[in-house]
């Protein structure tokens, strides 16, 4: 039997899922190691957010398992799922915006713990803390990203799912963001990442998948993938030199 630290964070098991009548994933299959770090990557429409979705438990299962922990959490609500330590980070969203950015970290806090929360939150991006009274719709696209992050991390999730964490950001803040999920990590903490820039996110990461029209067609190791000739032929970019190939799916 698996130890606590052996059991993957999180383990999605030939899941098929999409919209109405419209499929997006087939049987697909993915995990994310417990206190690893899993890029998620391919072009739009791929369907890296429907996984997403899916793992949160926004969009119901027609078929397959997601588990976390080593815990069936399948036919659990999303509510459900954030209780039990799944943080989803939407692309564009996670935040309320007519609350300030004080109302928003409180609302992730458990009871009594909010001064901490507040704290954290302030640590890990201090920019926030000029801007607690503030409105948080009125905050730059960075600060509202940074805010939607922080609010993650006082919830001390299990698993954090991160759409998009630097689409349309000024670079200084993309890396300020990225400094702060590499901390993450390094604490241990399972990330599951999808983001635009394939580079940034295959050097953040251990492992990788690349997904095309709701299937899986390679995984392995960020470094393979960013050393081999599938960088370019699914990511639409030239490989980086230096790296063994990959394993590309049949």
């Amino acid at each position: 039997m698996n130890s606590v630290t052996d059991t993957p964070a999180l383990e999605v098991r030939r899941l098929t899922t999409g919209y109405g009548e419209s499929t997006v994933l087939r049987d697909l299959s993915l995990t994310v190691p417990a206190g690893g770090v899993v890029a998620l990557l391919g072009p739009n429409g791929a369907g890296k957010t429907t996984l997403l979705r899916a793992v949160s438990g926004l969009l119901p299962a027609q078929s397959g398992q997601v588990l976390m922990g080593g815990r069936t959490i399948t036919n659990i609500r999303a509510h459900e799922r954030a209780r039990a330590g799944v943080c989803h980070v939407p692309e564009g969203g996670g935040i309320f915006p007519s609350l300030t950015v004080r109302e928003n970290l409180v609302m992730q806090a458990i009871p009594g713990g909010e001064a901490e929360a507040t704290e954290r939150a302030v640590a890990a991006f201090p920019i926030l803390g000029d801007r607690l009274r503030q409105r948080a719709g009125t905050l730059s696209g960075g600060q509202r990203r940074m805010l939607a992050i922080a609010a993650a991390h006082v919830r001390n999730p299990a698993l954090l799912l991160v759409d998009e964490a630097s689409l349309g950001l000024a670079p200084i803040v993309v890396e300020e963001i990225f400094d702060f999920l590499r901390r993450l990590a390094a604490d241990r903490a399972a990330i599951l990442i999808v983001d635009q820039f394939a580079v940034r996110a295959l050097e953040f990461a251990q492992s990788a998948y690349v997904l095309r029209k709701g299937e899986i067609v390679f995984d392995g190791g960020a470094e393979d993938l960013l050393g081999s000739d599938l960088f370019s032929h699914y990511l639409g970019a030239p490989p980086i030199p230096g790296a063994d190939l990959g394993r590309p799916r049949p």
